[in-house]
């Protein structure tokens, strides 16, 4: 039952917040305003009154960033949560396998390249953003591919060898991309800082609709897995035994979290924390049930994220604070306080 009302009480703190952060900003649209508005393109009509400049701005600009948001805040949350139950460590996120390094990589090649070679030159900013995008995600999906690849011996994925490859390929991506910003220019060096950093300020209606296919297949097939998860986490031979089939459950989870965070990753940069604390924050509250821990995180994680990007397109307005240094500086201090909390349960215990 507590399960039950977790879930109903962050389905409404999301519409809540949706409707909250789609009004802040510099033109101010009151929450009965953005539902007036939404309603009526359902041809639902309000007795509230707006203006059509408000109207514009909220169906253009602000919604698609919201929704943006809440997209990659599931993305990362519930790949967070599969990781984590992969390696079976509450400490684990989609990093460890080289997903955001390598992703990172090829955004910061392309960044310098474009704007090196002349045969790269592209005249519109567009086609520059998504050739930035499409790349960038095939650099996510390569390298989660070689680290799986590296770690299957004998038609197994061996756990230990797979964090092994990961932690590798992580310090020899971030190598490469010290190597190649260290050659940039200014404009090139500050371009790819910022883009690290994470942003939402891309948004658009077309890059909301070509990141939905992506976090909807991992949100619709994960939860399909938690039972298998659940099982998994009594260990790889205790859960065969149970008649779970481990390699394709590995095989699976890896496949999925790399949709899902290279995706976010190639639209918004990298945010770090959301994957790593929402799991968290959520096992305090529901426990280590993967049935609920899923769908939970998947929602908060949206939630989160979504206020995490009205905070920083407000605190030093007009200026935009990238949104990958507000969840660090909101994410540490969390994560240190659960990192105490559990210590001081496992002396309790002692």
């Amino acid at each position: 039952m507590k399960r039950k009302w977790t879930t109903i009480a962050l389905i409404v703190l999301l519409i809540v917040v949706m409707i909250l952060a789609a009004g802040i900003g510099a033109m101010r649209i009151a929450p009965q305003q953005v539902v007036a508005i939404l309603l009526h393109q359902a041809g639902i009509q309000l007795p509230v009154g707006y203006d059509e400049g408000m109207a514009n701005v909220l169906l253009q600009i602000r919604l698609p960033r919201v929704i943006m948001g809440m997209l990659v805040g599931t993305g990362l949350a519930i790949s967070g949560v599969a990781m984590q139950g992969l390696f079976r460590n509450p400490l684990a996120d989609p990093g460890l396998i080289g997903i955001s390094s390598g992703a990172s990589l090829c955004a910061v090649l392309v960044i310098v390249l474009i704007s090196s070679l002349p045969v790269l030159h592209i005249d519109s900013l567009l086609p520059r953003y998504y050739l930035l995008n499409l790349i960038t995600f095939i650099g996510a999906c390569a390298t989660s591919l070689i680290v799986f690849r590296l770690s299957r011996i004998g038609g197994k994925t061996l756990l230990a060898t797979l964090l092994l490859a990961g932690l590798a390929l992580n310090a020899l991506c971030r190598a490469m991309t010290d190597l190649i910003t260290f050659v940039a220019n200014d404009e090139q060096l500050r371009n790819a800082t910022f883009w690290t950093m994470g942003s939402l300020g891309g948004a658009t209606w077309t890059v909301v609709f070509t990141l939905l296919p992506f976090i909807a297949i991992p949100v619709l097939l994960l939860p399909r897995l938690a039972k298998s998860l659940n099982a998994f986490a009594l260990g790889e031979q205790e859960a065969a035994y149970l008649g779970i089939n481990v390699k394709k459950l590995k095989t699976l989870i890896v496949i999925l979290a790399t949709l899902s965070v290279g995706a976010c990753v190639a639209v918004a940069g990298i945010i770090g924390f959301v994957g790593l604390i929402v799991p968290h924050i959520i096992r305090g509250i529901t426990g280590n049930d993967h049935r609920s821990l899923l769908v939970n995180s998947a929602l908060f994680g949206a939630s989160l994220l979504t206020l995490a990007d009205v905070v920083s397109r407000t605190i030093i307005a007009p200026a935009e604070l990238p949104i990958g240094i507000v969840t660090a500086v909101l994410g540490t201090p969390v994560f240190i306080m659960l990192l105490l909390k559990q210590k001081k349960q496992l002396r309790s215990l002692a």
